[in-house]
């Protein structure tokens, strides 16, 4: 039986900043290609389920999505994840989706965006999981399905998750609601010292050794890397077996740069980077989980982390992230700030250059 395509997007707060409201907009119109491409790899249905942010744990709307599935595979994504999948990458998960076996197919088992889940039907009581990175682990964990992903395809670790994601994937666009001159300043000169020799560029954050590995292959510059909470996101303990989450402590998010930052302050970020290197790419959303925990909810709002990703510093509210933005656009190095997408897939697009053209706009 084909499978069924759940397509999920928040919708921003009405009283949202102009870059919140900026990446929600192309978000939409990511989801609404996904509904089609999906369809057209040989899904049964394809819905965007679509709706303000609220307080319900990821957990809660897949019991919910579930439910509303006949027996047979499901297929959920967030609607800006795998922006540049290909008619294959697509085919791939709803062949999982819809096969007998109890197997799952995530984009990245830790650190997923998209999953499919075949015989959504046999599923255990699921938990108030915080969010689509844990599912992986609780379908292999917890519910006992054969979990494989396509990690290796790079592409698909990519996530609209913010402005600068757009800018990597090349949907930017000149009428955006931000100047982006200094950003594409730092960008072209990183990638200039990306290109020499004699230079080193520092990468910070979630990245992974295959990102570092293209590093190795495909930039001159000497690569110098700190790598911190990878897994922030899927080490829920409700994603983990009893025996695994008793023998293991609930440690705080940490991370060694935001320790320096804790004892010289934020202004400082540009002076501790320029020490180690000529060119950074941090990833301050674990400088973020350092300071306020791992949720969202203890970080700053939104539109001050997006301004912050596009270098915009007087835009920013709060004062610890402003000083801290502010330090990296004034640093005698170039110094790129983002999550996710920006130290692990988005290094290749920095590097090695923009696409001309999401696929999608």
């Amino acid at each position: 039986m084909p499978p069924v395509v759940r397509i999920l997007h928040p919708e921003p707060d009405p009283g949202s900043g102009p870059l919140t409201r900026w990446v929600a907009d192309a978000r939409a119109s990511l989801a609404e290609h996904h509904r089609r491409a999906f369809l057209a790899a040989g899904a049964g249905v394809a819905t965007i389920v679509g709706g303000p942010p609220d307080e319900r744990p990821f957990g809660d709307r897949l019991r919910e999505l579930v439910a509303g599935v006949a027996p047979g595979g499901l297929i959920v994504l967030g609607s800006g994840s795998i922006p540049l999948a290909t008619v294959n990458d697509r085919k791939a998960f709803v062949a999982v989706a819809a096969g007998e076996a109890r197997r799952a197919l995530a984009n990245n088992r830790y650190s997923a965006d998209v999953v499919a889940i075949a015989r959504a039907e046999t599923l255990p009581a699921i938990p108030d999981l915080p969010g689509d990175n844990a599912l992986p682990r609780w379908l292999d964990e917890v519910a006992g399905y054969q979990v494989d992903d396509l990690r290796r395809r790079w592409r698909l670790a990519i996530d609209i998750d913010g402005p600068l994601d757009l800018v990597l994937v090349g949907a930017g666009g000149m009428d955006g609601p931000a100047d982006l001159s200094l950003l594409d300043s730092r960008i072209g000169a990183l990638r200039a010292v990306a290109a020499d020799p004699r230079a080193e560029l520092l990468i910070a954050g979630r990245t992974s050794s295959g990102t570092l590995a293209w590093l190795e292959r495909h930039a001159a510059a000497r690569t110098r890397a700190w790598v911190e909470e990878r897994g922030l996101r899927a080490a829920s303990r409700l994603a983990q077996d009893e025996a695994t989450a008793a023998r293991r402590p609930d440690r705080r998010p940490g991370s060694i740069l935001g320790l320096l930052l804790d004892r010289d302050g934020p202004g400082s970020l540009g002076d501790h980077l320029a020490r180690f290197a000529d060119a950074a790419i941090v990833d301050i959303r674990v400088l973020l989980a350092h300071r306020g925990g791992a949720e969202e909810a203890g970080w700053p709002a939104a539109e001050d982390r997006f301004a912050s990703d596009l270098l915009l510093h007087e835009r920013i509210a709060d004062p610890w992230l402003r000083e801290l933005t502010a330090s990296a656009a004034a640093a005698p190095i170039p110094i790129l700030l983002g999550g996710h997408t920006l130290v692990g897939p988005g290094v290749r697009l920095v590097v090695g250059g923009t696409p001309r053209r999401a696929p999608w706009r």
